[in-house]
């Protein structure tokens, strides 16, 4: 798991820290200013050597070239990054758009990256988007590489982190313990009398995240079995079906199956109505996401409901408050937007 190093300390006048040169770029590499230059805009023009000595300088110093500076009078892009896990479920459907929408209300416009739950991924996509110098980012998250943090960090860019919480936030924080999530949904279904679990999860790190901490909280009410099948992203129907299959050839049956969302959730429920398994009498299942279909599917799913078109309206009121402010101090932002538990049919 990629390590989150130390935050850039600040000068004396508490201040952000002042972003690294050309000229800092070149001292680090041992090479000229004009050789960086051509390193980054021009890298056919310079050896292989030559190159990486620089690309290495540019991730130690954390430099961010400005590919707008000399084109915009008042460095304003109007654009604003946002990076995804996946767009192949909907479940982040809500919070975009409305975040989308307030941005084009507001005259900005919008740019979608897709990180596909790695770390590294985010980094490639950062590196490719803060050049052109965005107005403000969107990270789906908190878990980014060390090279990741300490550029968004020099950038100067105002940066808000969504659908997590935090102890140590890049910058603005909008979102919900995924921690807690684990703890509510374990006490919940104790109180139902459920003693037998089993997990089937997306392999990406909130859903994991959730799904420790619902087996930390099971252990303290002394269950220490609870079968986990971990999944390869996107969550699809048959991941669902796929994972429950897996559990049963595995296991033997729980009485209640969480997944890490409704959609693996609804493809498990397709599994047990494909082998005669009544829900919840047989087996009782669990969701996360309350998407709009979870309501509707038979029976009713039960799921963890948070706010995502709230989410965004938040996350969009943040940068434009930042955007609105950038010469004056601003007061750390974390909002946590909660969750709700949805008891439907299926548990």
């Amino acid at each position: 798991m990629p390590k989150k190093p130390a935050k850039a300390a600040l000068s004396q006048s508490g201040h952000k820290p002042t972003q690294p040169t050309l000229i800092d770029v070149a001292k680090v590499a041992g090479v000229s200013p004009i050789t960086v230059s051509r390193a980054l805009s021009r890298p056919e023009v310079v050896s292989e050597k030559t190159r990486q000595k620089v690309i290495e300088a540019v991730r130690q110093t954390g430099y961010v070239s400005n590919m707008l500076a000399g084109s915009l009078a008042s460095n304003r892009s109007r654009l604003v990054a946002i990076f995804l896990p996946t767009i192949a479920n909907s479940i982040f459907a809500d919070t975009v758009q409305a975040l989308m929408d307030r941005l084009t209300q507001a005259g900005y416009q919008t740019l979608l990256g897709l990180t596909g739950y790695s770390a590294e991924q985010e980094e490639k996509l950062l590196e490719a988007i803060l050049g052109r110098r965005p107005d403000g980012i969107v990270l789906t998250g908190t878990l980014h590489t060390e090279s990741s943090r300490l550029r968004l960090a020099q950038s100067g860019i105002p940066v808000v982190e969504a659908w997590d919480l935090s102890d140590d936030p890049l910058d603005m924080l909008v979102g919900f313990s995924h921690e807690k999530v684990g703890e509510a949904i374990a006490r919940h279904l104790l109180g139902k009398g459920y003693r037998r679990f089993s997990i089937v999860s997306l392999g990406d790190p909130r859903g994991l995240r959730r799904c420790n901490s619902l087996i930390a909280e099971l252990g303290r009410h002394g269950i220490d079995q609870v079968p986990l099948q971990v999944m390869t992203p996107p969550a699809t129907l048959k991941t669902g079906r796929d994972g429950l299959q897996a559990l049963l050839e595995q296991h033997d049956r729980p009485e209640v199956v969480v997944c890490s969302s409704d959609t693996i959730a609804q493809g498990v429920l397709a599994e047990a109505a494909s082998r005669g398994l009544r829900v919840p009498e047989d087996l009782a299942v669990m969701g996360f996401g309350d998407l709009s279909s979870a309501a509707q599917v038979y029976p009713a799913l039960s799921t963890v409901s948070v706010n995502g078109q709230a989410i965004g309206l938040q996350v969009a009121e943040a940068l434009l408050e930042r955007f609105d402010h950038a010469d004056n101090s601003v007061e750390p932002l974390r909002i946590d937007s909660g969750f709700t538990l949805i008891d439907r049919q299926t548990t």
